[in-house]
């Protein structure tokens, strides 16, 4: 019996290592009409990741604002995703993201270039890790819609790797610069030219 708390107790131990940052991106103070007055409650919107590839948004009501932000950060916790990036720092190639009225394009940039991107994006880049990155948001300026959106295009993002896997591929074909296949193109009609 002692062993099998012992294995509970790592495993607890386990799950938490991974320090997770948060941020508050949105709260709402909401209110319900009742006979005797105004009751108020708190809606929170948080984004939590290990700022290494992985992601998540959850969001939180109750009738106090840290209980609101405590559920939203725990549910945000549950659904995370992981993002392939480059170098680290950067997406591996551009994306569009949809949800809703709302449509958000990434860019990647070069190192630099920093984060270009406004409020709710801005946070999930940051949670993610990305250091360069330019992006735009089309449409809505909901902050839900907006990281629903952002999360939606990342989820597209696909690295060399997953790509040279898909296709059955090494990376370095997948890579091959373009000046490499010009070059033997250019050759070809010279030879022909002198016989």
């Amino acid at each position: 019996m002692a062993r099998d708390d012992n294995r509970r107790g790592n495993r607890r131990d386990r799950d938490e290592t991974p320090e997770f940052a948060d941020r508050l991106v949105a709260i709402n103070r909401v209110s319900k009409t009742v006979k005797g007055g105004k009751r108020f409650g708190f809606a929170a919107l948080v984004v939590v990741g290990d700022q290494k590839g992985r992601v998540g948004f959850g969001k939180g009501k109750a009738k106090e604002v840290p209980e609101a932000i405590r559920k939203a950060t725990e549910q945000a916790k549950r659904q995370m995703i992981r993002v392939p990036l480059r170098e680290g720092r950067t997406l591996h190639h551009d994306i569009e993201g949809r949800h809703g009225a709302g449509r958000v394009v990434m860019r990647t940039a070069p190192q630099g270039t920093g984060i270009i991107a406004g409020g709710p994006m801005r946070a999930v880049f940051e949670m993610l890790g990305i250091h360069d990155v330019v992006a735009k948001s089309i449409g809505t300026q909901n902050p839900y819609n907006m990281i629903r959106a952002t999360l939606d295009g990342l989820k597209k993002e696909s690295s060399p790797r997953m790509v040279a896997q898909r296709r059955g591929k090494k990376v370095a074909d997948i890579l091959r610069k373009p000046e490499e296949t010009a070059a033997p193109a250019a050759e070809a009609p010279a030879e022909a030219a002198e016989a």
